[in-house]
């Protein structure tokens, strides 16, 4: 018997049922908070109507609630068809997760700030580069949107891609996005106002989502993990 053996480490699949059952509790908890909200937009979402679900803040976090489903299985589909061309299952459940991740808790919101206001079109298009200015007009709501716009983003990224596994890339990944964002406003004339606390605000939620996530950030040690094992033939 060998006495110099450490006790394992709890095994990856327990690991992910925790934090499986950890994520399933958060959402619950969020319904629960946005439940009033968000049954306002159901009549609307059920119709099908345009107004009341795909262009308010409501009705496109419930189209959300209501995609989970749909996302899961995507991560189990992408993650399968990596695993059968040999990248390791933990890699490749981490890649996939990580992919539909940004594309689901990233699109539906930028899809709102791309909303035309009432006057888009006639409007002339507003600038303002004074930074913090509109901080205060933003009110607690406006604040908390703008921080969760790329916050799916900040978080998922530098668990796919090593080279975003740093705070100052995931600072600029953030900033970019929302510099694009508002540049696209102001081209289109969306009767929105570009704002510089937008991108302030915008990047700092990347980064505090990057910041919860930094336990998972892939490393470059891990740069050829999802290239498929070569098969050997057998000997002899």
């Amino acid at each position: 018997m060998n006495n110099d053996t450490s006790p394992t480490a709890p095994p990856r699949r327990t690991r992910g049922i925790v934090l499986l059952g950890l994520a399933i509790l958060g959402s619950a908890s969020a319904v629960f908070v946005l439940r009033r909200p968000l049954m306002m937009a159901a009549p609307m979402c059920r119709a099908g109507r345009w107004h009341g679900c795909f262009d308010t803040f409501n009705g496109v976090v419930l189209m959300m609630l209501v995609a989970l489903p749909v996302a899961a299985l995507a991560v189990w589909a992408v993650a399968r068809r990596r695993r059968a061309h040999g990248v390791p299952s933990d890699w490749a459940w981490r890649a996939s997760l990580a992919e539909v991740g940004m594309v689901h808790g990233t699109v539906p919101l930028v899809w709102l700030t791309m909303m035309p206001g009432a006057a888009a079109g006639s409007a002339p298009a507003r600038v303002s580069l004074i930074p913090l200015r509109d901080l205060i007009t933003m009110g607690p709501l406006g604040i908390a949107g703008n921080l969760l716009i790329f916050a799916a983003l900040g978080f998922f990224a530098p668990m796919r891609f090593a080279a975003l596994a740093s705070v100052p890339r995931v600072l600029a990944l953030g900033a970019g996005c929302s510099v694009l964002v508002e540049t696209a406003q102001y081209v289109l004339r969306l009767d929105r106002v570009s704002s510089v606390d937008d991108v302030l605000v915008n990047a700092a939620g990347a980064l505090l989502a990057a910041l919860a996530s930094r336990r998972w950030w892939r490393t470059t040690k891990k740069a050829s993990a999802d290239r498929p094992r070569p098969v050997r033939a057998p000997a002899g």
